[in-house]
């Protein structure tokens, strides 16, 4: 009976009404009275006045009124809170919707203070049921990379040119782009040396871009011996005290040096770029290159050409019901983006202008509602294809990526965390290692290609 009677006063105090739009969509309509509301008022009050110190009282018998008259509108808020989430957790048992299943954030769409209570409406969006059978056949018929003997051959003088020796240019010939010069230099601005703008026989390689800009490409047609004032401006993301600021570099050549790259691999090259095989044989590096070249060729096709045309056919066959909430977040997103990049001035526009906005959202609605659906496809063809990937792979990745833009590891792991980024990174993995294997291990693809 006690169970009834409860069930009976929400039934009384808040009126529900739940109905499913479509599988991934329902809306609860709900009546929240004000005596409900002053019920869990007087609730929350009585609770904070049993820890409340308030002089005058001894803890734990400080007068409910005295609680609200100090933590009124709190209090309010707190019973409004608690009122949603029993709304809520109503609403979804009168849809037979378990919580696991809903997605993104509910949408408090109305929510109307009225004489006798609260007129509410939230838009609750579930997890979409998707069936995806023949979808290898959507994957579009590609002709396997071939890869030539000269890309080969101009790969392994490149591997030969990361592990060759220097020798010097004997010949008299002006510096040039590619030469690595062995230089004397000292920088000043304003006439006055600077900190960290000097160096003796400090060895540049001409065409790295390794110095400020303009630097290198006014050292070519220098001569052995010669002297000469480099002028160039720091650019204004340097660091603060030199940023935009113009510079004069006094510069001496005293050597030119080039790479010693040999026409073939000796054995000792063949065991430094084959490091860990038994035997290193010129063989066994031209395979591994054409492996490798063809690799990247094949990649390259992937990501250019066969999966947007594959996006493309997924998302026109299968159609399914689609997390509205999910679409309206992923448009709030775009649209945040979008306004971060305006001036004050084109800001309030759109502020005193509400009908901008909403046009400005319906140019994202498509682009939105085929991001999430994508989303959504991939996740259900990465289980049916048994494609994963841990938390450890994620850092790993970013760590990898810092290394290669010379950024400490740690403080670049700390930034994707903080922007709330590592879920976007795991799912670019995801769908590359999927596609991948898609593209690469369907029979019938493999079928069609040598067929071609």
């Amino acid at each position: 009976l006690g169970i009834l009677r409860k069930f009976l006063f929400k039934r009384e105090y808040m009126q529900i009404n739940a109905k499913r739009i479509n599988i991934a969509n329902a809306q609860i309509d709900a009546k929240i009275s004000n005596t409900l509301l002053a019920s869990k008022e007087d609730k929350i009050a009585a609770k904070a006045a049993k820890t409340m110190k308030v002089d005058g009282f001894r803890q734990g018998k400080v007068p409910v009124n005295v609680v609200k008259s100090r933590l009124g509108e709190q209090i309010k808020q707190d019973a409004e809170q608690e009122a949603l989430k029993e709304l809520f957790d109503t609403g979804l048992k009168e849809l037979d919707a378990p919580a696991d299943k809903v997605v993104g954030e509910p949408i408090i769409s109305k929510f109307d203070k009225t004489d006798d209570g609260i007129d509410v409406e939230v838009k609750v969006s579930f997890r979409p049921v998707i069936e995806l059978d023949g979808y290898e056949e959507l994957v579009p018929i590609y002709k396997s990379p071939r890869v030539t003997q000269k890309e080969m051959d101009k790969r392994i003088v490149e591997m030969m040119s990361s592990i060759a020796g220097m020798k010097k240019v004997e010949e008299e010939r002006p510096l040039q782009s590619g030469d690595f010069a062995l230089i004397d230099f000292e920088g000043f601005v304003d006439g006055v040396a600077f900190e960290g703008g000097k160096a003796e026989k400090y060895l540049l390689e001409i065409g790295s871009s390794s110095f400020i800009p303009g630097f290198e490409g006014e050292l070519i047609g220098m001569k052995l011996g010669e002297e000469k004032d480099v002028n160039v401006t720091f650019p204004d993301n340097y660091k603060e005290d030199l940023a935009g600021k113009p510079a004069v570099f006094k510069v001496k050549l005293h050597e030119m040096q080039v790479k010693d790259i040999k026409a073939t691999p000796s054995e000792e090259d063949l065991k430094k770029l084959l490091s860990g095989e038994e035997k290193p044989t010129q063989e066994l590096l031209e395979s591994q290159v054409k492996d490798q070249l063809k690799n990247e060729k094949l990649h390259k096709l992937f990501s250019e050409e066969i999966r947007p045309k594959f996006i493309d056919a997924i998302l026109e066959k299968f159609e399914f019901d689609i997390p509205e909430n999910i679409v309206e977040q992923e448009i709030d997103l775009q649209v945040r983006n979008i306004f971060s990049k305006l001036s004050e001035d084109e800001i309030k526009e759109y502020s005193e202008n509400p009908s901008k906005i909403e046009e400005k959202r319906g140019e994202f609605a498509d682009e939105a509602r085929n991001s999430v659906k994508l989303t959504f496809v991939v996740d259900e063809l990465a289980k049916r294809e048994e494609i994963s990937v841990s938390d450890q792979e994620v850092t790993q990745m970013i760590y990898f990526e810092a290394m290669q833009q010379g950024q400490e590891p740690q403080k670049y792991l700390e930034y994707y965390q903080k922007q709330g980024l590592l879920p976007a990174v795991k799912m670019a993995i995801v769908e590359d290692r999927l596609f991948n294997k898609i593209f690469t291990n369907n029979k019938k693809t493999a079928a069609k290609t040598e067929a071609k």
